[in-house]
């Protein structure tokens, strides 16, 4: 299913233009990762795609509509953010917000809560339902707002670098979480800062930097040589590989070493 298309986008500030005329076709049934460097456009992409912001010219369409008609079909993942401990709002509550808007009267009812707690036994964290947000690890709050999304439906997942500041075992369990969900037919679409782990992931990368680039992951294709095709000069693997070998998510290449 086409999920995302964009055509002749162009958009900027002012008279400075960050894209001209780009184009981007994307199928739910893909787990694509936005790779680029810092200022090239990533998080404003995503923006533009969310419906934040509007093309100067060329258009966007979520599943054949204009963002803003399908907002309710996009789940939003947020960066890592902090919550002090003390802040009284529990899990389940958290979840429950992906409901708010089938809300009438503002009542969650007994299918509402059903629904948020599947979400939480999907993500692996129904056993934290009552415990306050704020006490969680950065990796466990970014399981709950991705359980917030599924919550709400969502039929395709946008995350802005959901694992930026958490430890390289959570990364790795935040992207296979991730991997699994797509393969239950939700696109996933996410700004990654970490290019090592999102090739262990990802089945479309995009290059970000004013202009787009796709390229297809091949599974036969090692991540060192995909890497030297992007004239990134990286030699080793980063340490979120050597989690993914402890914790059997996903094999390196053969032959490669970190």
């Amino acid at each position: 299913m086409n999920g995302v298309k964009i055509e002749n986008l162009s958009f900027g500030y002012d008279e400075n233009l960050i894209f001209e005329n780009i184009n981007l076709n994307y199928d739910i049934k893909d787990f694509l990762a936005i790779i680029g460097p810092n200022g090239g456009g990533k998080s404003t992409l995503l923006r533009l795609m969310l419906g934040l912001l509007r093309p100067k010219s060329g258009e966007i369409k979520i599943f054949d509509k204009n963002p803003s008609e399908v907002s309710k079909t996009i789940g939003y993942v947020p960066q890592n953010i902090f919550i002090n401990a003390n802040f009284p709002m529990r899990v389940l509550e958290v979840v429950l917000m992906g409901r708010i808007d089938r809300k009438i009267f503002g009542f969650y009812t007994k299918d509402d809560k059903s629904e948020a707690m599947k979400a939480l036994e999907k993500v692996g964290m129904s056993e934290f339902a009552n415990s306050r947000i704020g006490e969680l690890s950065g990796g466990q709050r970014q399981r709950v707002y991705i359980a917030r999304a599924l919550c709400a439906k969502a039929k395709i997942l946008m995350l802005d670098e959901p694992t930026a500041s958490i430890d390289t075992k959570g990364q790795a369990a935040i992207y296979s979480l991730l991997s699994e969900i797509n393969k239950e037919g939700i696109g996933v679409i996410l700004i990654s800062h970490d290019v090592n782990i999102a090739l262990s992931f990802a089945t479309k990368v995009a290059y970000v930097n004013h202009k787009i680039h796709m390229h297809d992951i091949a599974p036969d294709r090692s991540k060192q040589e995909f890497i030297a095709h992007l004239a990134h000069e990286h030699n080793h693997f980063c340490d979120v590989e050597i989690a993914l070998k402890e914790c059997g998510c996903k094999s390196l290449d053969k032959g490669q070493k970190c």
